[in-house]
C-alpha cells in the first residue's frame, strides 16, 4: 500500500524498549517516518500502556487507516470509533499465544504429577510411596475453550508420548471439528465430571462469568486440578478457595477474579495452589515476538498482502 508517511508507536516506554527494540525499529524506519505522537499517521502501532482510541485520540489522526497491536487482546482498546471510521486492525494475539499455551502445558505435567500437593508433603519430611505416586499417562484432560491458546494447548497433548485422553467443551465447535484437534466434544458437566485435569481457554463474557461454578467444582474428581491461563472471572474464587483448602482440588492460576488478589487471600497461602502474576504470556525476552510480528504486519499492509492477524468486529466479541 503506498502513500505511507508516518508509523507512531503508542505504548509504554519500557514496554516499546522490549517489544521493539533497535532492530525492529530499523526494519519499520525502511516502511515510515517513527513518531511518538499519533497525530498525522498512517499506522499506529500499539501495545501495553497504550490508552483506549477515543474519538479525540482518532481525530488527531485522520490519515490513520491501520492499528497493529504489539500485544494480545484488542478489547480494551478497540472501541466502537475506529470501526466506524473504517480502520483496519490486526493484532499479535498468535505471537502471545505460543507462550501461554507453553506454560498451560507445563502446569498440565505438573498437575499430572500432583506436584503442588507432594511437593508440600516432602516438605513436611514426608517422602511419597510408589503406589501414591501419579503420572500423565492416560490422563483426562479437559479442555475449555478451542481458542488459539486452546488449539495449541490441544496440539501440544496430542504430540505428547503420554497418551493424554482430552474432552473439549466449546459452543462453537462441532463433533468433527473436534476430532480433527484430536479431542471428544463433550458438555461441560460431562467434561467436569470426566476430567483429572481442567484447563480454561474461553474469552471473557457475561455468559461466562463464572463458567466454574460451585456445582461444576464440585463435579471435577478428588485430586483433580484447575488451570487457569485465560480470565479469572471464568471461575467461582470462591468455590474455588473452598475445594482447595479441603485439599481435594489443585489450582494452577496465573488469572484471578479479582486481580490481583488481595493481600491475605487464602488461595495465596494453600500450599496445593500455585498464583502467578499473570506471566504465561510473552514475558522478558518473549515479548521481541510480539514486535516481530507487529513490524511483518506492517510490511504486509505497506506491500497490499493480506494481514495474518486480521480482527473482524464480527468476532471481536468471541475472542479473548
Amino acid at each position: 500500500m503506498s502513500g505511507v508517511k508516518t508509523i507512531a508507536i503508542a505504548m509504554g516506554a519500557d514496554v516499546a524498549d522490549a517489544v521493539l527494540p533497535a532492530e525492529l525499529r530499523q526494519r519499520l524506519a525502511e516502511f515510515g517516518e517513527l513518531a511518538d505522537e499519533v497525530e498525522g499517521a498512517d499506522i499506529l502501532i500499539t501495545g501495553w500502556g497504550c490508552p483506549p482510541l477515543t474519538t479525540a485520540i482518532l481525530d488527531a489522526a485522520p490519515r490513520l487507516r491501520v492499528i497493529i497491536h504489539a500485544a494480545g487482546s484488542v478489547k480494551r482498546l478497540v472501541t466502537d470509533e475506529v470501526w466506524e471510521r473504517d480502520i483496519t486492525v490486526s493484532s499479535a494475539a498468535d505471537a502471545n499465544a505460543g507462550p501461554v499455551a507453553d506454560y498451560t502445558c507445563a502446569t498440565i505435567v505438573f498437575a499430572a504429577k500432583r506436584a503442588l500437593a507432594t511437593a508440600a508433603s516432602y516438605a513436611e519430611g514426608r517422602w511419597p510411596g510408589f503406589g501414591e505416586r501419579r503420572g500423565s499417562d492416560e490422563l483426562v484432560v479437559g479442555v475449555i475453550g478451542a481458542s488459539r491458546i486452546g488449539r495449541r494447548v490441544m496440539a501440544g497433548l496430542r504430540g505428547s508420548a503420554a497418551g493424554y485422553r482430552v474432552l473439549l467443551h466449546d459452543p462453537y465447535v462441532d463433533a468433527a471439528d473436534a476430532e480433527r484437534l484430536g479431542a471428544e466434544l463433550v458438555g461441560l458437566d460431562e467434561l467436569c465430571r470426566s476430567s483429572t485435569v481442567v484447563t480454561l481457554h474461553a474469552p471473557e463474557l457475561p455468559e461466562t462469568r463464572g463458567l466454574l461454578s460451585a456445582g461444576r467444582l464440585a463435579l471435577i474428581p478428588d485430586g483433580g486440578t484447575v488451570v487457569n491461563t485465560a480470565r479469572g472471572s471464568l471461575i467461582d474464587t470462591e468455590a474455588l478457595t473452598r475445594e482447595c483448602a479441603t485439599g481435594r482440588l489443585d489450582a494452577f492460576l496465573d488469572v484471578t477474579d479479582p486481580e490481583p488478589l488481595p493481600r491475605g487471600h487464602p488461595l495465596l497461602a494453600l500450599p496445593n495452589v500455585l498464583v502467578t502474576p499473570h506471566i504465561a504470556g510473552a514475558q522478558g525476552s518473549e515479548v521481541r515476538r510480539l514486535g516481530a510480528y507487529a513490524v511483518a504486519e506492517t510490511e504486509r499492509w505497506v506491500r497490499g498482502l493480506p494481514l495474518l492477524g486480521k480482527v473482524n468486529r464480527g468476532e471481536l466479541r468471541r475472542l479473548a
